[in-house]
C-alpha cells in the first residue's frame, strides 16, 4: 500500500482524504496556501506544504509548485479531491511522468469524458440515450441554426466545464445571440477550453445519478443512484440516496447503463454518470465525472463502503473485496450544504469570520466541515463550508433528523444557507418529494413575493 499520499486540495475534501488514509496508515501531507495556512487541513496532516499565495493560479491550480511539494516530501500518490485539478489530463500526465500515482483515471479517460462533447460521443457510441444537440459550435450561426432546428429552450455548455459552471439556458433567438460570447468567454476563464455545444433543455427534469466503481481487473460496479435535484444555477445544494422518483425499473436501467458505459471506457476508480429524467422517467445521459463526487457521503451512509478508502485501494492496483451481488443498502440519507452566501441577496459570498459555531450531533449525524470558531473565511475559493449528512431507515425519518440537526446548527459571522435550508426542510411538496430542477429557483421566486 501507498506509504504517503500528498492532497492537492483544502477544505472539508482535504480533510476527508486525510482521515482515510490515517484509517488505512497511510502518512499524509497538506499543500496550502498563505490564506490557508490556518485551515484544519493543514493542522490534520502529517506534513505540510506552504505553495503560494492565496488565488488558485497561485496555489492549488499552480502544477509546478504541487509536483515540487511532492518531490520533497517523498509522497508516493497524489489525490486531486474534487474541483481544482482533479479533472486535469495534464496533471495526471504529470504526476505519472513524475513517479506519483495519480488518485483518479489515466490522462486518456479525462480527456475522454471530461470534454463533455466527447463524451456525448460516448455515450451515444455505448447505447446510452442523449439529449438532441450538437458538437463544437464554430459560430452564433450556427448556435442559431441548431436552436432553431430542435427547438427553445436549449441549454449553451461549455465542453470543458463541470460543476455546474459554464451553462446557460437560451430561451430564444435574442438570448442566443447573446448567451454564445458570454458562454464562450466563460468556458475559456474558468476552464481554459472556449469550446461550447448546445443541446435541448428538459424543463421539467430530475437530476439523478448513479455512483460507479472499477478496478485495474476488469470489475465493476455501481452503488445504486442520488437525487440531485435541488439544486441553483446548476449547483446542488441538498443531496439524497436513493431517489424517491427511480423505481426499480428505472434503477436497473440507470445503473447497467452506467456500467457499460464504464467498461466502454475502461474505467479505473470512483465516478459519477449523471442523467436527466422527465417526468415520463426517460433518461438522458448529461456528463461522466471522474473524480470523487462532493455528495458522495451520501452512498457511503446508505452502502456503507468508504468510497475514499475503495478509490486509494484501486488506484493502488488492488482488486475490489466485494462484488454487486454483495452489496446492499439501507436506509435513507440526506446530505446539506452549508455555504457562505447570502441565499436572500442573490447568493452573494459571504468571507467572513466565523465568531462562533455549533454542529448537531446523534446517532445517523455526520458532519464533514473545516471550520472553527475564530477561523477567517478565505475568499478566494468556493462557499461550501461543510456538509451535514443525515442517515435513518425511510426517507420521512431522514427528514425529520435532518429537521433536528439543521435546528441544532448555528454559525455566527458569514450569512450562510442555513436558514434557506431549514425552509426547504419543511416545505410540503420537498416533503412529499414533489420537485424538480426547477423546485429551487421556483422556491426563491416565491419567498421574493413573500408566498413562503
Amino acid at each position: 500500500m501507498f506509504k504517503k499520499i500528498l492532497i492537492a486540495n483544502r477544505g472539508e475534501i482535504a480533510i476527508r482524504v486525510i482521515r482515510a488514509c490515517k484509517e488505512m496508515g497511510i502518512k499524509t501531507v497538506a499543500v496550502y496556501s498563505k490564506a490557508d495556512q490556518f485551515s484544519l487541513h493543514v493542522k490534520f496532516a502529517d506534513e505540510a506544504i506552504c505553495i503560494g499565495k492565496g488565488p488558485p493560479l497561485e496555489s492549488y491550480l499552480n502544477i509546478p509548485r504541487i509536483i515540487a511539494a511532492a518531490e520533497i516530501s517523498n509522497t508516493d500518490a497524489i489525490h486531486p479531491g474534487y474541483g481544482f485539478l482533479a479533472e486535469n489530463a495534464q496533471f495526471s500526465t504529470i504526476c505519472e511522468e513524475n513517479g506519483f500515482c495519480f488518485i483518479g483515471p489515466d490522462s486518456e479517460t479525462i480527456d475522454l469524458m471530461g470534454d463533455k462533447v466527447n463524451a456525448r460521443k460516448v455515450a451515444e457510441d455505448s447505447e446510452v440515450p442523449i439529449v438532441l444537440g450538437s458538437s463544437v459550435l464554430s459560430s452564433v450561426d450556427e448556435l442559431l441554426e441548431i436552436s432553431n432546428n430542435i427547438g427553445y429552450p436549449v441549454m449553451l455548455k461549455s465542453a470543458g466545464g463541470g460543476g455546474g459552471k459554464g451553462m446557460r439556458v437560451l430561451n430564444n433567438a435574442s438570448e442566443a445571440e447573446k448567451g454564445f460570447s458570454i458562454i464562450q468567454s466563460e468556458a475559456s476563464k474558468a476552464f481554459n477550453n472556449p469550446e461550447i455545444y448546445v443541446e435541448k433543455f428538459i424543463k421539467n427534469g430530475r437530476h439523478i445519478e448513479v455512483q460507479i466503481l472499477g478496478d485495474k481487473f476488469g470489475n465493476y460496479v455501481h452503488l445504486g443512484e442520488r437525487e440531485c435535484s435541488i439544486q441553483r444555477n446548476h449547483q446542488k445544494l441538498i443531496e439524497e440516496c436513493p431517489s424517491g422518483f427511480v423505481d426499480e425499473e428505472l434503477r436497473e436501467a440507470l445503473t447497467s447503463k452506467s456500467i457499460h458505459l464504464a467498461k466502454k471506457v475502461n474505467y479505473v476508480g470512483v465516478g459519477t454518470v449523471e442523467f436527466l429524467v422527465d417526468e415520463d422517467k426517460n433518461f438522458y445521459f448529461i456528463e461522466m465525472n471522474t473524480r470523487i463526487q462532493v455528495e458522495h457521503t451520501v452512498t457511503e451512509m446508505v452502502y456503507m463502503i468508504d468510497l475514499v478508502k475503495e478509490q486509494i485501494k484501486m488506484h493502488y492496483g488492488k482488486e475490489m473485496s466485494f462484488t454487486q451481488e454483495m452489496i446492499r443498502s439501507k436506509g435513507h440519507s440526506i446530505e446539506c450544504r452549508l455555504n457562505a452566501e447570502d441565499p436572500f441577496n442573490n447568493f452573494i459570498p459571504s468571507p467572513k469570520k466565523i465568531d462562533s459555531l455549533n454542529f448537531p450531533g446523534g446517532i445517523g449525524v455526520r458532519i464533514d466541515s473545516y471550520i472553527y470558531a475564530g477561523y477567517e473565511i478565505p475568499p478566494f475559493y468556493d462557499s461550501l463550508l461543510g456538509k451535514l449528512i443525515v442517515h435513518s431507515t425511510t426517507r420521512e425519518k431522514a427528514v425529520i433528523k435532518m429537521q433536528r440537526a439543521l435546528q441544532e446548527t448555528f454559525i455566527e459571522g458569514p450569512n450562510t444557507t442555513l436558514p434557506l435550508l431549514e425552509m426547504i426542510l419543511s416545505n410540503k411538496d420537498f416533503l412529499n418529494g414533489n420537485f424538480d430542477i426547477n423546485f429551487l429557483s421556483n422556491f426563491l421566486k416565491k419567498i421574493e413575493r413573500g408566498e413562503n
